[in-house]
């Protein structure tokens, strides 16, 4: 197919994506919330409870985030860290992972992320959510709105390679041979 042909017609299928995201905010905006329990977590600083996070928002995202070992949670986070300035205009942002509030806080400090962090380990908050199967962890984000004294879940998705969150996989997307064998890596040589 021709450079001008295949352009266009890739065109129209990014215009469908941009239609069919429109769909999915329409719908979006109807799901009956969840109530959740007001979940305690730990941190450097002490417990905190999933109520003390919204830092005086409305909206708050929790990410789930598998920990230190992971380099694809780790690609996430990495360009979380950009965006959490654009974010926090709009809702509060934390990363939640099993990691212990020192790991945490030494894997951050090694990688300059900005954003908070606070550690479900020994809590069912990663199960309850959905985000914890087969003895495993499970990354994605959470968005829970305060109403009230009450905490509700509102929307929620899984991570994975190729999904909207994580830039990369588009840019790969536009290589004749998409991401190929490549997965991201604590450091390149």
């Amino acid at each position: 197919m021709q450079y001008q042909d295949t352009s266009e017609r890739l065109a129209q299928y990014r215009q469908q994506i941009i239609e069919l995201r429109a769909k999915m905010r329409d719908l979006q905006q109807t799901v009956e919330p969840e109530e959740v329990s007001d979940y305690t977590f730990a941190s450097v600083d002490g417990p905190v409870r999933l109520s003390q996070l919204f830092a005086g928002k409305d909206s708050l995202f929790v990410i789930h985030n598998m920990g230190a070992g992971c380099p694809y949670c780790t690609l996430w986070a990495d360009g979380f860290n950009g965006l959490l300035p654009h974010i926090e205009t709009r809702a509060a942002f934390v990363v939640a992972s099993p990691d212990d509030p020192q790991t945490q806080a030494k894997f951050k400090a090694s990688r300059h992320w900005r954003f908070r962090m606070v550690s479900h380990r020994d809590t069912t908050f990663a199960a309850d959510m959905g985000y914890r199967r087969d003895g495993g962890w499970l990354p994605g984000v959470s968005v829970f709105k305060k109403r009230g004294d009450t905490i509700v879940r509102v929307s929620d998705t899984g991570f994975g390679p190729g999904d909207p969150f994580c830039s990369i996989w588009h840019f790969l997307d536009l290589l004749p041979e998409g991401a190929a064998d490549w997965a991201p890596k604590f450091k390149y040589q």
